[in-house]
């Protein structure tokens, strides 16, 4: 993609109708261009960064959490639309598997283009059509229908991470991205947390608010992003982020956002960010597989109502707040930013955790919680580390698309978490798809071995 020039006169011919649409479009998500210093004195610098540092993460926290509203509804309306539409587990498990693959292509194709694009605007823009899709869905009764407008979903599911990937490296120096990203990945389990104790509620008034209630939330959150997000330091009149570059810094980002053997370099000829990538498909095997069955696992395998396995899904992605930001901290504290390192004993830990949960089947709630609760502990960490570990790896020039290819792995994983999964309890029990977790868990964990020796970012050898 050839560089998007700020200079209304350099731009393509604006008389020919067939270059102004294009034109037009791409000045819509242009990045916003450097400003002028007006804040010179370090002080005053550090108490601006600092307010803007808190902004931008309670902003990108409030509107990823306000995606999963607009997409982890789906698993708390399941069971009922299975008995009201008569839809059956595999066909159920086939909306997972299809939003999911094309939620992960869409991560991968929009990470690239979230390096060089507005964050305000592209993630605003996506979460708006996420939330008119999920009306769409509430109107509809057929299989096909509900699958095309799922898919779409899933499309427009991946404009939601490349911005906040752009804007955290760019906001954040490496040094303390663990933690820092560890904290707002806590939103991915703040978002689906919220929602499925709210649909546990809503859907006792009809499934359809399901999609409804979710969609009117994630509208409100697109218009608090719209005055909250800025795109980068820079484009404040703000010096670059120390730690991510040089005296050559601007003339270095200009020259890599044109130059795509810069993304071969850092990204796809790095084999430590290939062993993450890969790993990252087990683990999120074993995170949706836990995350969008529980309701269905807990009501009809554990004998829980839907409304308290609502809450004991919710207390799932709690632990996962407290996992992420543990083995955050843990990773900056004592494996210097070596983000692999921890996920191989988070790994390891959760792979024990589904042992107990599959071999000791029990209808006590209490020890279901605890379970439920170490698994999104552990299940977690690596969830948000994968991520970090690879943006530090690419450098924030290309975070979002080191990001956005182990999200293509990771959205993979709904062939076996979604469709997958939904088949083989279909036919063989509950059993079955505990046995492909436990699998899958220990192929992560194996992995994330691998990945030991991984340095904790690659601004040392950024010296194009």
């Amino acid at each position: 993609m050839a560089r998007m020039n700020s200079d209304p006169a350099s731009a393509p011919n604006s008389s020919s109708g067939t270059a102004q649409s294009p034109s037009l479009l791409l000045r819509l998500f242009q990045p916003d261009p450097p400003a002028a210093r007006t804040i010179t004195d370090p002080i005053a610098v550090a108490s601006e960064y600092r307010r803007l540092r808190i902004q931008i993460l309670i902003a990108t926290m409030v509107g990823y959490a306000a995606y999963y509203f607009v997409r982890k509804n789906l698993s708390i309306a399941m069971p009922v639309m299975e008995k009201d539409l008569g839809i059956k587990k595999s066909d159920l498990g086939l909306f997972l598997t299809l939003h999911g693959v094309i939620y992960g292509v869409s991560k991968f194709c929009n990470g690239m283009l979230g390096d060089r694009c507005n964050a305000r605007m592209f993630m605003v823009t996506g979460l708006v059509l996420c939330a008119g899709l999920n009306i769409a869905f509430g109107f509809s009764s057929t299989i096909t229908a509900m699958g095309l407008i799922w898919m779409l979903n899933g499309w427009f599911q991946g404009m939601g991470f490349p911005p906040c990937a752009r804007l955290l490296t760019h906001w954040f120096p490496p040094k303390v991205l663990a933690t820092r990203m560890s904290l707002w990945n806590t939103s991915h389990s703040i978002g689906a947390g919220l929602v499925v104790i709210l649909c546990g509620y809503v859907v006792g008034y009809g499934w359809r608010n399901v999609f409804f209630v979710p969609s009117a939330i994630a509208l409100l959150c697109a218009a608090y992003l719209w005055y909250s997000i800025k795109d980068t330091p820079e484009s404040l009149g703000l010096p670059e982020v120390e730690g991510t570059g040089g005296t050559n810094s601007t003339t270095h980002q200009e020259k890599s956002s044109r130059d795509s053997s810069y993304w071969m370099k850092r990204v796809f000829l790095n084999p430590y960010i290939w062993i993450f990538a890969v790993a990252n498909f087990f683990v999120y095997t074993v995170r949706y597989a836990i995350f969008d069955w529980s309701p269905s696992i807990l009501s009809q395998a554990r004998g829980l109502s839907l409304k308290n396995a609502g809450w004991v899904t919710a207390a799932f992605e709690i632990s996962g707040i407290f996992g992420m930001l543990t083995f955050g901290w843990i990773t900056d504290r004592f494996f210097a930013g070596r983000g692999g390192r921890t996920c191989l004993l988070c790994m390891a830990a959760c792979t024990a955790a589904l042992f107990v949960f599959w071999n000791y089947p029990t209808k006590n709630v209490g020890f279901t919680v605890v379970i439920m609760c170490l698994l999104g502990f552990f299940i977690y960490g690596p969830q948000a580390l994968v991520g970090i570990a690879v943006a530090n790896l690419a450098t924030k020039h290309a975070a979002a698309t080191a990001v956005g290819l182990t999200g293509i792995f990771g959205y993979l994983s709904t062939i076996f978490s979604g469709w997958g999964f939904g088949a083989l309890v279909e036919r063989h029990g509950w059993h079955a798809g505990f046995q492909e977790m436990f699998v899958f868990s220990i192929a992560g964990t194996v992995l994330f071995a691998l990945a030991w020796f991984a340095p904790s970012h690659g601004y040392a050898t950024d010296n194009r």
